[in-house]
Protein backbone atom coordinates (compact mmCIF):
# COMPACT_ATOMS: atom_id res chain seq x y z
CA UNK A 1 0.00 0.00 0.00
CA UNK A 2 2.89 2.52 1.02
CA UNK A 3 4.45 1.67 -2.26
CA UNK A 4 1.66 2.17 -4.27
CA UNK A 5 1.14 5.74 -2.42
CA UNK A 6 4.71 6.89 -2.96
CA UNK A 7 4.09 5.85 -7.06
CA UNK A 8 0.77 8.14 -6.92
CA UNK A 9 2.59 11.10 -5.54
CA UNK A 10 5.55 10.47 -7.77
CA UNK A 11 3.07 10.67 -10.79
CA UNK A 12 1.41 13.83 -9.13
CA UNK A 13 4.86 15.41 -8.74
CA UNK A 14 5.84 14.76 -12.43
CA UNK A 15 2.75 15.76 -13.99
CA UNK A 16 2.69 19.36 -11.86
CA UNK A 17 6.29 19.14 -12.87
CA UNK A 18 5.56 19.19 -16.89
CA UNK A 19 2.62 21.50 -16.36
CA UNK A 20 4.54 24.14 -14.84
CA UNK A 21 7.53 23.44 -17.64
CA UNK A 22 4.34 23.36 -20.17
CA UNK A 23 2.84 26.80 -19.01
CA UNK A 24 6.37 28.22 -19.19
CA UNK A 25 5.58 28.47 -22.65
CA UNK A 26 3.08 31.06 -22.70
CA UNK A 27 4.53 33.89 -24.01
CA UNK A 28 6.42 32.00 -27.01
CA UNK A 29 2.55 30.58 -28.03
CA UNK A 30 1.26 34.01 -27.63
CA UNK A 31 3.97 35.51 -29.81
CA UNK A 32 3.63 32.69 -32.20
CA UNK A 33 -0.35 33.41 -32.39
CA UNK A 34 -0.13 37.11 -32.83
CA UNK A 35 2.71 36.65 -35.91
CA UNK A 36 0.34 34.22 -37.53
CA UNK A 37 -3.16 35.99 -36.98
CA UNK A 38 -2.16 39.45 -36.43
CA UNK A 39 1.49 40.18 -37.44
CA UNK A 40 3.29 40.13 -40.72
CA UNK A 41 2.80 36.63 -41.24
CA UNK A 42 -1.63 36.82 -41.06
CA UNK A 43 -3.15 35.77 -43.95
CA UNK A 44 -0.05 34.49 -45.88
CA UNK A 45 -0.66 30.55 -45.63
CA UNK A 46 -4.08 31.66 -48.06
CA UNK A 47 -2.16 33.57 -50.03
CA UNK A 48 0.43 30.82 -50.59
CA UNK A 49 -2.06 28.35 -51.23
CA UNK A 50 -4.42 30.49 -53.83
CA UNK A 51 -0.86 31.41 -55.77
CA UNK A 52 0.03 27.65 -55.62
CA UNK A 53 -3.45 25.95 -57.19
CA UNK A 54 -4.06 29.14 -59.45
CA UNK A 55 -1.05 28.18 -60.86
CA UNK A 56 -1.38 24.42 -61.13
CA UNK A 57 -4.56 23.62 -60.68
CA UNK A 58 -5.80 19.81 -59.35
CA UNK A 59 -2.65 17.21 -59.16
CA UNK A 60 -4.03 13.79 -59.58
CA UNK A 61 -1.39 10.80 -58.66
CA UNK A 62 0.64 9.93 -61.55
CA UNK A 63 -0.12 13.13 -63.54
CA UNK A 64 2.33 15.77 -64.88
CA UNK A 65 0.59 18.14 -63.00
CA UNK A 66 1.38 16.38 -59.47
CA UNK A 67 5.20 16.33 -60.48
CA UNK A 68 4.99 20.27 -61.42
CA UNK A 69 3.46 20.96 -58.10
CA UNK A 70 6.17 18.69 -56.52
CA UNK A 71 8.80 21.02 -57.95
CA UNK A 72 7.13 24.09 -57.54
CA UNK A 73 6.51 23.44 -53.57
CA UNK A 74 10.30 22.25 -53.38
CA UNK A 75 11.32 25.60 -55.30
CA UNK A 76 9.01 27.52 -52.31
CA UNK A 77 10.18 26.15 -49.64
CA UNK A 78 13.95 26.44 -50.51
CA UNK A 79 13.73 30.05 -51.12
CA UNK A 80 12.29 30.51 -47.92
CA UNK A 81 15.31 28.86 -46.70
CA UNK A 82 13.91 25.85 -45.11
CA UNK A 83 15.92 23.12 -45.35
CA UNK A 84 14.09 20.60 -48.17
CA UNK A 85 14.86 17.40 -49.67
CA UNK A 86 12.25 14.81 -52.18
CA UNK A 87 11.77 11.44 -51.02
CA UNK A 88 10.98 8.78 -53.96
CA UNK A 89 7.93 6.84 -54.56
CA UNK A 90 6.17 4.80 -56.81
CA UNK A 91 2.66 5.77 -57.30
CA UNK A 92 -0.73 4.83 -59.14
CA UNK A 93 -1.19 5.93 -62.53
CA UNK A 94 -4.72 6.01 -63.13
CA UNK A 95 -6.16 8.40 -66.51
CA UNK A 96 -9.72 9.38 -66.32
CA UNK A 97 -9.55 10.19 -70.16
CA UNK A 98 -13.09 11.37 -71.93
CA UNK A 99 -16.25 9.95 -70.33
CA UNK A 100 -20.47 10.74 -70.23
CA UNK A 101 -23.92 9.01 -69.63
CA UNK A 102 -27.10 10.01 -70.34
CA UNK A 103 -30.40 8.68 -69.58
CA UNK A 104 -32.30 7.48 -73.42
CA UNK A 105 -35.24 5.70 -71.46
CA UNK A 106 -37.67 6.78 -70.76
CA UNK A 107 -36.74 10.32 -71.44
CA UNK A 108 -33.27 11.68 -72.50
CA UNK A 109 -31.26 13.39 -69.90
CA UNK A 110 -27.78 14.10 -69.96
CA UNK A 111 -26.59 12.73 -66.66
CA UNK A 112 -23.23 14.51 -64.72
CA UNK A 113 -20.81 12.12 -63.87
CA UNK A 114 -17.26 11.59 -62.99
CA UNK A 115 -15.93 7.70 -62.91
CA UNK A 116 -13.86 6.55 -59.82
CA UNK A 117 -10.33 6.06 -59.03
CA UNK A 118 -8.92 2.59 -60.50
CA UNK A 119 -12.34 2.06 -62.42
CA UNK A 120 -11.35 0.14 -65.74
CA UNK A 121 -13.13 1.71 -69.23
CA UNK A 122 -16.56 0.73 -70.78
CA UNK A 123 -15.96 -0.33 -74.79
CA UNK A 124 -15.61 2.52 -77.50
CA UNK A 125 -18.77 2.32 -77.77
CA UNK A 126 -19.73 2.51 -74.56
CA UNK A 127 -22.48 0.20 -72.44
CA UNK A 128 -26.54 0.77 -73.02
CA UNK A 129 -28.33 -1.13 -70.46
CA UNK A 130 -31.33 -1.14 -68.27
CA UNK A 131 -31.40 0.08 -64.83
CA UNK A 132 -31.39 -1.67 -61.88
CA UNK A 133 -32.05 0.83 -58.97
CA UNK A 134 -31.41 -0.26 -55.03
CA UNK A 135 -30.90 2.05 -52.29
CA UNK A 136 -28.62 -0.74 -50.15
CA UNK A 137 -26.58 -3.98 -50.42
CA UNK A 138 -29.10 -5.47 -48.65
CA UNK A 139 -31.67 -4.38 -51.39
CA UNK A 140 -29.08 -5.29 -54.05
CA UNK A 141 -28.75 -9.06 -52.88
CA UNK A 142 -32.54 -9.39 -52.43
CA UNK A 143 -32.88 -8.19 -56.28
CA UNK A 144 -29.70 -10.48 -57.43
CA UNK A 145 -31.99 -12.41 -59.87
CA UNK A 146 -33.30 -8.91 -61.27
CA UNK A 147 -29.28 -7.71 -61.88
CA UNK A 148 -27.82 -10.07 -65.11
CA UNK A 149 -26.95 -7.82 -67.66
CA UNK A 150 -27.91 -4.17 -66.10
CA UNK A 151 -26.28 -1.16 -65.05
CA UNK A 152 -26.96 -1.21 -61.22
CA UNK A 153 -27.69 2.23 -59.54
CA UNK A 154 -27.39 3.01 -55.73
CA UNK A 155 -29.00 5.33 -53.98
CA UNK A 156 -28.03 4.80 -50.73
CA UNK A 157 -28.95 7.85 -48.47
CA UNK A 158 -26.01 9.58 -47.04
CA UNK A 159 -25.41 8.68 -43.64
CA UNK A 160 -21.88 9.97 -42.75
CA UNK A 161 -18.60 9.56 -44.68
CA UNK A 162 -17.06 6.84 -42.69
CA UNK A 163 -20.40 4.55 -43.34
CA UNK A 164 -21.48 5.80 -46.81
CA UNK A 165 -18.40 5.64 -48.45
CA UNK A 166 -18.52 1.94 -48.79
CA UNK A 167 -21.15 1.90 -51.73
CA UNK A 168 -18.10 4.34 -53.33
CA UNK A 169 -15.19 1.53 -52.52
CA UNK A 170 -17.09 -1.65 -52.83
CA UNK A 171 -20.38 -1.06 -55.03
CA UNK A 172 -18.89 -2.00 -58.80
CA UNK A 173 -17.32 -5.77 -56.99
CA UNK A 174 -20.74 -6.18 -54.90
CA UNK A 175 -22.87 -5.24 -58.41
CA UNK A 176 -20.68 -7.40 -60.46
CA UNK A 177 -21.06 -10.48 -58.16
CA UNK A 178 -24.39 -10.41 -59.23
CA UNK A 179 -24.01 -10.19 -62.91
CA UNK A 180 -24.42 -6.42 -63.44
CA UNK A 181 -22.47 -4.75 -66.38
CA UNK A 182 -21.42 -1.36 -64.64
CA UNK A 183 -22.78 0.52 -61.38
CA UNK A 184 -23.28 4.36 -61.47
CA UNK A 185 -23.18 5.45 -57.20
CA UNK A 186 -25.06 8.13 -55.90
CA UNK A 187 -22.30 10.76 -54.75
CA UNK A 188 -21.24 10.57 -51.42
CA UNK A 189 -22.13 14.23 -50.29
CA UNK A 190 -25.09 15.54 -47.95
CA UNK A 191 -25.78 18.42 -50.13
CA UNK A 192 -25.48 18.42 -53.94
CA UNK A 193 -26.05 21.27 -56.45
CA UNK A 194 -25.99 18.86 -59.52
CA UNK A 195 -22.45 17.81 -58.72
CA UNK A 196 -20.67 14.49 -59.07
CA UNK A 197 -17.93 13.58 -56.64
CA UNK A 198 -15.09 11.22 -57.25
CA UNK A 199 -12.80 9.19 -55.08
CA UNK A 200 -10.97 5.96 -55.30
CA UNK A 201 -13.04 2.37 -55.86
CA UNK A 202 -11.62 -1.07 -54.93
CA UNK A 203 -11.90 -3.90 -56.82
CA UNK A 204 -11.95 -7.36 -54.98
CA UNK A 205 -9.85 -10.33 -56.31
CA UNK A 206 -11.48 -12.78 -58.30
CA UNK A 207 -14.78 -10.51 -59.01
CA UNK A 208 -15.55 -9.66 -62.28
CA UNK A 209 -14.20 -5.46 -62.95
CA UNK A 210 -17.07 -3.54 -64.10
CA UNK A 211 -16.92 0.55 -65.42
CA UNK A 212 -18.24 2.53 -61.86
CA UNK A 213 -18.55 5.87 -61.51
CA UNK A 214 -20.53 8.48 -58.99
CA UNK A 215 -23.61 10.37 -59.98
CA UNK A 216 -25.40 13.34 -58.62
CA UNK A 217 -27.87 13.16 -55.80
CA UNK A 218 -30.11 14.63 -57.72
CA UNK A 219 -29.93 11.89 -60.90
CA UNK A 220 -29.74 9.37 -58.24
CA UNK A 221 -33.00 10.65 -56.66
CA UNK A 222 -34.59 10.61 -60.45
CA UNK A 223 -33.94 7.04 -61.44
CA UNK A 224 -35.14 5.85 -58.08
CA UNK A 225 -38.54 7.98 -58.28
CA UNK A 226 -38.95 6.61 -61.74
CA UNK A 227 -38.30 2.72 -60.96
CA UNK A 228 -40.61 3.56 -58.31
CA UNK A 229 -43.26 4.18 -60.97
CA UNK A 230 -42.50 1.34 -62.69
CA UNK A 231 -40.88 2.77 -65.44
CA UNK A 232 -38.07 1.27 -67.32
CA UNK A 233 -34.64 2.92 -67.64
CA UNK A 234 -31.84 2.89 -69.63
CA UNK A 235 -29.05 4.56 -69.71
CA UNK A 236 -25.88 4.68 -71.83
CA UNK A 237 -22.36 4.78 -70.58
CA UNK A 238 -19.23 5.70 -72.06
CA UNK A 239 -15.77 5.84 -70.17
CA UNK A 240 -11.82 5.80 -71.52
CA UNK A 241 -10.68 5.11 -68.36
CA UNK A 242 -7.53 3.05 -67.81
CA UNK A 243 -4.77 2.24 -65.61
CA UNK A 244 -0.97 2.72 -66.30
CA UNK A 245 1.75 0.98 -65.11
CA UNK A 246 3.27 3.33 -61.40
CA UNK A 247 4.68 6.27 -61.97
CA UNK A 248 7.51 7.80 -60.01
CA UNK A 249 6.59 10.52 -57.53
CA UNK A 250 8.23 12.26 -54.88
CA UNK A 251 7.21 12.80 -51.00
CA UNK A 252 8.18 16.37 -50.48
CA UNK A 253 10.58 16.98 -46.71
CA UNK A 254 11.22 20.41 -45.54
CA UNK A 255 12.60 20.88 -41.62
CA UNK A 256 13.99 22.75 -38.80
CA UNK A 257 16.92 20.85 -37.36
CA UNK A 258 16.36 20.01 -33.66
CA UNK A 259 19.46 22.08 -31.54
CA UNK A 260 19.37 19.17 -29.01
CA UNK A 261 17.92 15.67 -30.42
CA UNK A 262 18.51 16.47 -34.07
CA UNK A 263 17.40 12.72 -34.53
CA UNK A 264 13.92 13.26 -32.65
CA UNK A 265 11.33 14.42 -34.87
CA UNK A 266 7.81 16.24 -34.63
CA UNK A 267 6.33 15.46 -37.79
CA UNK A 268 3.68 17.63 -39.68
CA UNK A 269 2.03 16.83 -42.50
CA UNK A 270 -0.78 17.33 -45.52
CA UNK A 271 -0.79 15.64 -48.80
CA UNK A 272 0.19 17.58 -52.03
CA UNK A 273 -1.74 15.28 -54.52
CA UNK A 274 -5.74 15.78 -55.72
CA UNK A 275 -8.40 14.42 -57.57
CA UNK A 276 -8.35 15.64 -61.20
CA UNK A 277 -11.39 18.29 -60.73
CA UNK A 278 -11.40 21.55 -58.74
CA UNK A 279 -8.20 22.77 -57.71
CA UNK A 280 -7.84 20.23 -54.48
CA UNK A 281 -7.48 23.83 -52.54
CA UNK A 282 -9.59 22.26 -49.22
CA UNK A 283 -8.25 18.76 -49.91
CA UNK A 284 -5.52 18.96 -49.00
CA UNK A 285 -4.19 22.15 -50.22
CA UNK A 286 -4.75 23.85 -46.72
CA UNK A 287 -3.38 21.35 -44.83
CA UNK A 288 -0.57 21.40 -46.94
CA UNK A 289 0.32 25.27 -46.96
CA UNK A 290 -0.37 25.14 -43.10
CA UNK A 291 2.07 22.54 -42.20
CA UNK A 292 4.74 24.91 -44.49
CA UNK A 293 3.37 27.68 -42.55
CA UNK A 294 4.14 26.25 -39.31
CA UNK A 295 8.19 25.78 -40.19
CA UNK A 296 7.91 29.49 -41.44
CA UNK A 297 6.74 31.24 -38.62
CA UNK A 298 9.14 29.15 -36.00
CA UNK A 299 11.99 30.45 -38.70
CA UNK A 300 10.37 33.96 -38.51
CA UNK A 301 10.75 34.54 -35.26
CA UNK A 302 14.56 33.09 -34.63
CA UNK A 303 13.32 29.98 -32.72
CA UNK A 304 14.57 26.81 -33.05
CA UNK A 305 13.15 23.76 -30.95
CA UNK A 306 15.19 20.67 -28.88
CA UNK A 307 13.70 18.58 -31.52
CA UNK A 308 13.71 18.40 -35.48
CA UNK A 309 10.57 20.01 -37.01
CA UNK A 310 9.52 17.89 -40.05
CA UNK A 311 6.85 19.29 -42.82
CA UNK A 312 6.19 15.62 -45.31
CA UNK A 313 3.91 16.84 -47.90
CA UNK A 314 2.42 13.53 -49.19
CA UNK A 315 2.42 12.07 -52.35
CA UNK A 316 -0.72 10.04 -53.73
CA UNK A 317 -2.80 10.02 -50.36
CA UNK A 318 -5.83 10.03 -52.27
CA UNK A 319 -5.15 6.52 -53.88
CA UNK A 320 -4.83 4.90 -50.50
CA UNK A 321 -1.40 6.83 -48.48
CA UNK A 322 0.44 5.01 -51.05
CA UNK A 323 3.90 7.48 -50.79
CA UNK A 324 2.79 8.12 -46.72
CA UNK A 325 3.01 4.03 -46.77
CA UNK A 326 6.47 4.40 -48.51
CA UNK A 327 7.81 6.68 -46.07
CA UNK A 328 6.78 4.30 -43.36
CA UNK A 329 8.58 1.86 -44.42
CA UNK A 330 11.83 3.52 -45.20
CA UNK A 331 11.80 5.26 -41.70
CA UNK A 332 10.15 2.94 -39.19
CA UNK A 333 13.88 1.87 -38.33
CA UNK A 334 13.93 4.87 -36.74
CA UNK A 335 10.47 4.74 -34.99
CA UNK A 336 11.28 5.38 -31.19
CA UNK A 337 12.95 8.88 -32.75
CA UNK A 338 8.97 10.05 -33.81
CA UNK A 339 7.21 12.46 -31.02
CA UNK A 340 4.64 13.38 -32.69
CA UNK A 341 2.98 12.87 -35.93
CA UNK A 342 0.44 15.32 -36.98
CA UNK A 343 -1.73 15.65 -39.97
CA UNK A 344 -4.46 17.93 -41.52
CA UNK A 345 -6.72 16.36 -44.16
CA UNK A 346 -10.25 17.64 -43.31
CA UNK A 347 -10.24 21.20 -44.24
CA UNK A 348 -8.83 24.37 -42.86
CA UNK A 349 -11.83 25.62 -41.68
CA UNK A 350 -12.59 27.51 -38.05
CA UNK A 351 -10.37 25.42 -35.74
CA UNK A 352 -12.62 23.84 -33.27
CA UNK A 353 -10.01 21.91 -31.42
CA UNK A 354 -6.96 19.38 -31.37
CA UNK A 355 -7.70 15.67 -31.49
CA UNK A 356 -5.17 13.06 -29.92
CA UNK A 357 -4.11 9.39 -30.23
CA UNK A 358 -1.47 8.49 -26.98
CA UNK A 359 -0.49 6.72 -23.88
CA UNK A 360 -3.04 8.37 -20.78
CA UNK A 361 0.37 10.33 -19.86
CA UNK A 362 1.12 11.38 -23.29
CA UNK A 363 -2.76 12.90 -22.94
CA UNK A 364 -2.20 14.33 -19.71
CA UNK A 365 0.69 16.70 -21.20
CA UNK A 366 -1.20 17.22 -24.57
CA UNK A 367 -3.81 18.86 -21.87
CA UNK A 368 -1.25 21.39 -20.98
CA UNK A 369 -0.01 22.06 -24.42
CA UNK A 370 -3.94 22.73 -25.84
CA UNK A 371 -4.60 25.58 -22.50
CA UNK A 372 -1.74 27.46 -24.49
CA UNK A 373 -4.25 27.93 -27.69
CA UNK A 374 -6.24 30.21 -24.66
CA UNK A 375 -5.89 33.68 -26.96
CA UNK A 376 -7.73 31.72 -29.92
CA UNK A 377 -10.06 30.00 -28.42
CA UNK A 378 -9.04 26.21 -29.27
CA UNK A 379 -8.36 24.76 -25.84
CA UNK A 380 -10.17 21.53 -26.38
CA UNK A 381 -8.38 18.10 -26.50
CA UNK A 382 -10.62 15.71 -28.04
CA UNK A 383 -9.59 11.93 -28.50
CA UNK A 384 -8.96 10.05 -31.66
CA UNK A 385 -6.26 11.55 -33.66
CA UNK A 386 -6.62 10.50 -37.11
CA UNK A 387 -5.58 10.70 -40.83
CA UNK A 388 -4.45 8.28 -43.64
CA UNK A 389 -1.34 8.93 -43.71
CA UNK A 390 -0.45 9.32 -40.41
CA UNK A 391 -2.67 5.56 -39.46
CA UNK A 392 0.84 3.37 -40.01
CA UNK A 393 2.27 5.49 -37.03
CA UNK A 394 -0.74 5.49 -34.83
CA UNK A 395 -1.11 1.77 -35.46
CA UNK A 396 3.06 1.28 -34.20
CA UNK A 397 2.29 3.23 -31.28
CA UNK A 398 3.83 6.57 -31.92
CA UNK A 399 1.54 9.78 -30.76
CA UNK A 400 -0.29 11.37 -33.60
CA UNK A 401 -2.83 14.29 -33.64
CA UNK A 402 -5.44 15.69 -36.39
CA UNK A 403 -6.97 19.08 -36.74
CA UNK A 404 -10.52 19.49 -35.86
CA UNK A 405 -12.10 22.03 -37.70
CA UNK A 406 -15.95 23.66 -38.55
CA UNK A 407 -16.15 20.61 -41.11
CA UNK A 408 -20.02 20.82 -41.94
CA UNK A 409 -19.39 21.72 -45.57
CA UNK A 410 -16.19 19.57 -46.03
CA UNK A 411 -18.32 16.63 -47.54
CA UNK A 412 -20.30 19.74 -49.91
CA UNK A 413 -16.88 20.10 -51.97
CA UNK A 414 -14.58 16.97 -51.38
CA UNK A 415 -13.64 15.19 -54.55
CA UNK A 416 -15.95 17.57 -56.75
CA UNK A 417 -15.34 20.75 -59.37
CA UNK A 418 -16.13 22.75 -55.81
CA UNK A 419 -13.20 22.13 -54.27
CA UNK A 420 -11.32 25.85 -55.22
CA UNK A 421 -10.38 28.71 -53.68
CA UNK A 422 -13.78 29.85 -53.24
CA UNK A 423 -14.34 28.12 -50.26
CA UNK A 424 -11.27 28.70 -48.45
CA UNK A 425 -10.82 31.66 -45.34
CA UNK A 426 -8.08 33.62 -44.60
CA UNK A 427 -8.87 34.29 -41.59
CA UNK A 428 -9.52 30.71 -40.62
CA UNK A 429 -6.45 29.31 -42.13
CA UNK A 430 -4.70 32.01 -39.97
CA UNK A 431 -6.26 30.27 -36.85
CA UNK A 432 -5.14 27.00 -37.89
CA UNK A 433 -1.55 27.99 -38.49
CA UNK A 434 -1.21 29.34 -34.90
CA UNK A 435 -2.36 25.99 -33.14
CA UNK A 436 -1.01 24.07 -35.80
CA UNK A 437 2.88 25.82 -35.06
CA UNK A 438 2.26 26.57 -31.07
CA UNK A 439 1.34 22.33 -30.94
CA UNK A 440 4.25 21.28 -33.11
CA UNK A 441 6.95 24.07 -31.43
CA UNK A 442 5.92 23.10 -27.72
CA UNK A 443 6.06 19.09 -28.23
CA UNK A 444 9.62 19.45 -29.99
CA UNK A 445 11.07 21.71 -27.13
CA UNK A 446 9.52 20.02 -23.99
CA UNK A 447 12.29 18.65 -22.32
CA UNK A 448 11.39 15.02 -23.01
CA UNK A 449 9.69 13.04 -25.73
CA UNK A 450 5.73 12.35 -25.17
CA UNK A 451 5.55 9.17 -22.89
CA UNK A 452 4.25 5.81 -25.02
Amino acid sequence: YRFNAYIVVFVCFCMKDTAAEVAGYADVAKRIIDLAVFGAAQNRSYRRLADFTDAIGSRVSGSQSLEMAIKYMHNAMSQDGLDVHLEPVKIPHWVRGKESAEMIMPRSKNLAMLGLGSSVGTPPEGIKAEVLVVQSFDELKLRASEAAGKIVVFNQPFVSYGETVAYRAFGASEAAKVGAVATLIRSITPFSVNSPHTGWQDYQAGVNRIPTACITVEDAELMWRLAQRGQKIVVRLTMEAKTLPDADSFNTVAEIKGWEHPEQVVLLSGHLDSWDVGQGAMDDGGGAMISWEVLSLIKDLGLRPRRTLRTVLWTAEEQGGVGAQQYFNLHKVNLNNFDLVMESDLGTFTPVALQFTGSDAARKVMEEVVKLLAPINTTKLESHGEGTDISPWLEAGVPGASLHVEDSRYFWFHHSEGDTMTVQDPAEMNLCSALWAVVAYVVADLQDMLPR
